[in-house]
């Protein structure tokens, strides 16, 4: 038996991938499954490209991926038959606050249910060490400050979102009560931020942003025009809210150091840890450290606050330091400059590296000399191209060149190793393929 062989859920995800990159660098072997229902795959190849990257980075090879949902009872037994797993790692889920309360149903389906499903699964073939990808949402409004683990879950919960992890964490207490054998740790996280220091990967939310500094990192790259700040009236130093900021590999180290703890056999039951930086920043804070480690305005605009949000929340981490010996290392200016490292690297995220899906009949085009490769409809009439011999490189310094169409759309392009690449289309057709 492999005592280091891991599952992995949700690993193409944003925390997940970051984790992943800890794991296989301190030795662990991952099995991976992930229905690929955030990430970016480019066409030929077998692993979302998040996953891609973090092989890259470590220099080190999944033992399997598995395109797969967790709700798939049959799927899941089928890989627990051909992998003997000591522990088990659960990103995997629905996780943007705004649409659980539009579709909570879809939410309580898949984190719920697709958490129970999973468990069942484990118990059937006696892997019993887990560690769960939880959130600091099921403390709802705080009580106090700073809000340590004992502080009262589940009354405060404002959206379904944070009411699914609140409920699969009552359930794991509960499992771990009423059978002998399980040892659970639940990680509540505050807001994880940033990217791996490579710049390789990173945060990419499709769309405009839930959270702040993904929002900041767009505006600075010119993918939002301003940052919406809401409200200017908490009972704060500045007026703006205060939360608490870990950087996403502080947070993947934690995850590292507690699955070393959990397959000690001392270690047995429910246990849960905060995962912060311990201190609390306001948005302006945050607006001005990302300027001063980068260079960069972000204009911004205020509007009203949002009906539930808090004027502070940040996280006492001192279980986590004092049983787990886990320390935050980077600042919040690091988890700036990290950010942009990825963002300015990569524009459009992972979309930056879509492979080349079409390509234009120059014929049709004779004012416009070269190939343009071209791919349609990509978030908000961005589209970016590049060839995978290319995955390393990015061409934000490139000046744009406007061309207009013989049909009537108009281009932004770039000249990139001898070829022409389509940054950004404007059309009034919904389907055209340039």
């Amino acid at each position: 038996m492999n005592n280091k062989l891991i599952l992995v859920t949700g690993a193409a995800g944003y925390v997940g991938s970051h984790c992943l990159v800890e794991l296989l660098n301190n030795n662990y072997d991952v099995v991976v499954i992930d229905n690929c229902s955030n990430s970016i795959q480019l066409s030929g190849e077998n692993l979302p490209e998040s996953l891609i990257r973090v092989q890259s980075i470590t220099g080190r090879q999944l033992v399997k991926f598995y395109k797969e949902d967790i709700n798939n009872v049959t799927k899941l037994e089928e890989i627990f038959t051909k992998h003997r797993f000591v522990a088990v790692m659960h990103f995997a889920a629905l996780k943007a606050v705004g649409e659980s309360c539009k579709i909570p149903l879809d939410y309580y389906r898949n984190n719920v249910s697709g958490t129970i499903i999973l468990l069942e699964v484990m118990r059937k073939f006696g892997v019993k060490k887990f560690i769960f990808s939880s959130s600091a949402t099921v403390y709802g409004h705080p009580d106090y400050l700073p809000i340590d683990e004992n502080h009262q879950t589940g009354n405060g919960c404002t959206n379904p979102y944070g009411r699914t992890k609140y409920f699969i964490e009552e359930i794991l207490k509960d499992l771990c009560a009423s059978e002998k054998g399980w040892c659970v740790a639940s990680l509540r996280y505050f807001n994880p931020v940033g990217a791996h220091e490579s710049g390789e990967i990173g945060e990419d939310p499709q769309g405009i942003p839930n959270n702040l500094m993904p929002y900041i990192s767009q505006v600075a790259v010119r993918r939002q025009p301003f940052l919406r700040v809401f409200g200017n009236d908490f009972k704060t130093a500045d007026g703006t809210g205060v939360r608490d900021y870990i950087h996403i590999m502080d947070l993947a180290a934690g995850h590292s150091i507690t699955l070393e703890n959990v397959l000690k056999k001392e270690w047995t039951g429910w246990n849960v840890y905060n995962f912060g930086a311990g201190t609390g920043y306001s948005v302006l804070d945050v607006i001005t450290a990302f300027e001063e480690s980068t260079g960069v305005n972000i204009p911004y605009k205020m509007c009203n606050r949002r009906a539930g949000d808090v004027d502070e929340l940040w996280a006492d981490i001192g279980k986590a330091q004092n049983k787990l010996n886990w320390k935050p290392k980077w600042t919040l200016r690091d988890m700036c400059a990290h950010s942009w490292k990825w963002q300015s690297k990569y524009p459009m995220g992972y979309r930056t590296l879509l492979n080349i899906q079409q390509q234009q009949d120059n014929t049709n085009e004779g004012n416009l000399n070269g190939n343009i490769k071209t791919i349609n409809d990509i978030d908000d009439n961005f589209i970016q191209f590049t060839s995978q011999q290319q995955r390393k490189e990015h061409f934000l310094d490139i000046p744009m060149m406007d061309n207009k169409m013989t049909n009537g759309i108009s281009l932004k392009t770039k000249i990139f190793k001898g070829k022409r690449f389509a940054l950004e289309v404007n059309n009034n057709e919904e389907d055209i393929i340039v």
